[in-house]
């Protein structure tokens, strides 16, 4: 058996998840609060369960060897924050998550802070999902009461009167962190969400994706050399096959 066609193949199968990941960092780019996606290139030893490349599922032939993998992570590291002069857009300087409701009542966390107001006034972002605060109740405007305040510590004013303290957590292993839709996490287990006592939130800012375009377009290059490279070596390692079988015959 030539282990290193299985290599080759598993290079190419690898190659294509870190390209369908660059894509979407690419395509996600101008979402607010985004966390890029990051690609480790590892091996998995020969023997274990590893990728196969023609089914897209896991197999263990026992073949001896490296086998190329792509691992993903999210980078979390914080996007720039840009000014809007929009009253209801907040962003975080610090560390933290601001806390949603989703439909289901979980609550999910998101450095998305582009907020609008729903027919019963309460402060929801861009799924219409509510801004919590630190008692668990929504943050709700009051009618002809003036623009709302956000102080930097989250606490919401409106024409003077306290309407609540934005929820801002952050967590011990965001590794556990699982993402939902537009910038939006749910804890997973292990996630230890913490809450930031000295947030530092900015009203009128939002955070961009920390997405860099010109370096995903420069590992889309990177990818496609690797991906000839592999091609190439499976057609080179196929043709000598086919001469060994032809010469012993």
């Amino acid at each position: 058996m030539n282990v290193g066609l299985y290599q080759n193949a598993a290079s190419l199968s690898a190659l294509e998840q870190w390209q369908d990941i660059v894509t979407k960092n690419i395509t996600s780019s101008q979402i607010n609060g985004y966390k890029r996606r990051a690609v480790q290139m590892g091996g998995v030893a020969g023997g274990q369960t590893f990728p196969d490349p023609s089914t897209s599922i896991s197999r263990s032939e026992g073949l001896q060897g490296m086998f190329p993998e792509a691992r993903t992570a999210i980078a979390f590291q914080a996007g720039e924050n840009h000014p809007t002069r929009r009253e209801l857009d907040l962003a975080l300087s610090g560390p933290g998550f601001f806390h949603v409701q989703t439909p289901e009542g979980d609550i999910a966390y998101t450095r998305a802070g582009q907020f609008s107001i729903n027919p019963d006034r309460l402060l929801v972002n861009s799924m219409g999902w509510e801004l919590m605060s630190t008692d668990g109740d929504a943050i709700q405007l009051q009618p002809q009461a003036g623009a709302p305040v956000v102080d930097a510590d989250g606490t919401v004013k409106q024409g003077g009167e306290i309407l609540g303290k934005l929820a801002v957590s952050e967590p011990t292993q965001p590794a556990a962190m699982i993402p939902l839709v537009a910038g939006v996490f749910a804890a997973g287990p292990g996630a230890g969400m913490q809450e930031v006592e000295e947030p530092d939130v900015l009203q009128g800012y939002l955070e961009s994706s920390n997405v860099k375009p010109l370096r995903e377009m420069i590992d889309l290059v990177s990818i496609s050399r690797a991906y000839e490279a592999n091609h190439k070596l499976i057609q080179t390692r196929d043709q000598l096959l086919g001469r060994t079988l032809e010469s012993l015959t």
